[in-house]
């Protein structure tokens, strides 16, 4: 009798806990703020509607832009090895070409790029005529199929986190074949401004103006380039551009930047806060301590934010960008440049909408079903097992309240196959109740007590009823493990609705029948 009194306290415990977890997402909202959990279960894009989109990831961006800077650390390593470096730049976008002024350090510049730069591949430098050697360098392709698979992996991690503080619940972001990621953004009211968030490559540098050069000549000048500078007429419209000539070469590059937030400068204008590393604020300062009286360009994406004229030297690792932003405007490039720049452009290749109306619509139609499911299978078990039948339909009942908050304990998203998954329960949930019930019916015809033929009806089904489940769940696992996201929303829904009918089936049922069986004495249960 002591246990069953325990397993009538645990089916009590768990029972409330259920109802505690399932009624705010049943009534929309918590009744009992700080007494019930404040957790509810999420609606998917197919339930609430949203945003679908499918990137694409410019790998080999991502490749010329690490060659590019593998260039740039060659030149300041070998310039700690006193040899000199000039000119590394681009051959197109798969190959770095780079100057040895002096022919003796030849052996000294090999041994450098053999211990320090094992990722590039040369041929024999060519001889020019005022007898330097010119180098053209490659990566390996092991190196560049490494950096692509970063490159995406990193786009991937960092468009989670610009979705992360832009504050979309329960987002489903995943790789695709063919350098593409997917995203589903479940409740998005402005599909517009979440597609250029995403979309916006973020990639901040500080180069220093030219100003004596003019950037309209048709010819520039070895070393520098002119870049369109952003203007705006008022907080809201943009202007033209202007172009400004600033050296190629960034001094500083957003790598280096450890934080972003949006500010409000004295005459209440929204601007951008960057906070540096010790590695760029170091660089930043003596960048700046070099170049007092000269203008310093804050370049994201290739546009010119701002152009301010170094008045001292900045130390501490801060800077700002303004440019007449809206605050949204500066919400949103905070949220790019502190989630990090992505590796390559990425563009979007495909862009669905979902309206909650038709999410709506999705949801009546799943409760419809799982209604009827229900009634058809309350119905069946209360006729054919008359009292134990109506036991079976309680177990049901207490199934789905489980299923509901087990998916509210756990943050899981509720998606149209979920919903699927429910009524598929539904069936499945009495499937156990029906082995145990004709079990016991057979012990009762070999003419065992009432409170025998349960407890055997239960210990001989129970094996039966764990092995069949167990591979359900494993199939569950796998649909998890490799699905994507709706088939992760029914994997999830199953399994948890496979668990909480076994758990009604096997231990609540039996706590039941076994209290049942001793009140009922001779007279018997009703099976």
């Amino acid at each position: 009798m002591i246990g069953l009194r325990w397993r009538m306290a645990v089916v009590v415990i768990v029972l409330l806990a259920g109802i505690a977890y399932s009624v705010p997402s049943l009534l929309g909202h918590n009744p009992l703020p700080g007494i019930l959990p404040d957790k509810s279960i999420n609606l998917g894009l197919d339930l609430k509607g949203g945003i679908h989109l499918t990137l694409g990831v410019e790998v080999q961006k991502a490749v010329s832009n690490s060659l590019a800077m593998a260039g740039q650390d060659l030149r300041r390593q070998a310039l700690d090895e006193k040899i000199v470096v000039l000119r590394p730049r681009l051959l197109g976008e798969s190959s770095l070409e780079f100057l040895l002024p002096k022919v003796d350090q030849r052996a000294a510049l090999e041994k450098l790029l053999a211990e320090k730069f094992p990722q590039l591949t040369y041929e024999n430098p060519i001889a020019g005529e005022s007898g330097s050697l010119r180098y053209v360098a490659r990566f390996s392709p092991a190196e560049i199929k490494k950096l692509e698979e970063m490159a995406q992996d990193q786009a991937l991690r960092t468009i989670r986190s610009r979705i992360d503080q832009f504050g979309v619940a329960e987002p489903d972001i995943r790789k695709q074949a063919g350098n593409r990621i997917q995203v589903q953004l479940p409740g998005i009211s402005d599909p517009r401004r979440a597609v250029q968030i995403l979309g916006q490559t973020a990639h901040l540098e500080f180069h220093l103006v030219r100003d004596d050069v003019d950037p309209a000549r048709a010819v520039l000048p070895a070393g520098i380039v002119a870049l369109p500078m952003l203007e705006k007429g008022n907080a809201n419209a943009e202007g033209t551009e202007k172009f400004l000539a600033v050296e190629k070469e960034a001094v500083l590059t957003g790598e280096d930047v450890t934080d972003a937030r949006p500010a409000f400068d004295q005459l209440n204008q929204s601007y951008v806060s960057l906070n540096f590393n010790s590695r760029g604020a170091a660089i930043f300062e003596r960048m700046t301590s070099e170049n007092v009286g000269k203008r310093m360009a804050i370049v994201l994406d290739g546009k010119v934010y701002s152009a301010p004229v170094i008045r001292e030297r900045i130390g501490g690792g801060r800077c700002s960008i303004s440019g007449s932003f809206t605050t949204a405007e500066a919400q949103d490039l905070a949220i790019v440049l502190r989630a990090g720049s992505l590796p390559a452009p990425v563009t979007v290749l495909e862009e669905r909408t979902v309206g909650p109306s038709l999410g709506q619509e999705s949801i009546d139609s799943g409760i419809l079903a799982a209604g009827v499911g229900a009634a058809a299978v309350l119905l069946f078990m209360g006729v054919y097992y008359g009292m134990s039948g109506i036991i079976a339909d309680m177990m049901l009942c207490y199934s789905l309240l489980l299923i509901l908050g087990g998916m509210a304990a756990f943050g899981a998203t509720l998606t149209l196959p979920g919903i699927a998954g429910v009524v598929l329960t539904i069936g499945m949930a009495v499937d156990a109740n029906v082995l145990i019930y004709e079990r016991i019916r057979e012990e009762l015809h070999n003419g065992y007590t009432s409170l025998a033929a349960v407890r055997a009806g239960f210990e001989l089904a129970s094996i039966s009823i764990i092995d069949s489940n167990l591979t359900t769940i494993i199939a569950t696992v796998i649909l998890y493990q490799f699905g994507t996201g709706p088939i992760r929303g029914f994997a999830v829904t199953l399994s948890l609705g496979i668990l909480a009918s076994m758990f009604t089936a096997i231990f609540v049922s039996r706590t039941i029948f076994e209290l049942w069986a001793r009140k009922a004495g001779a007279k018997g249960i009703s099976i």
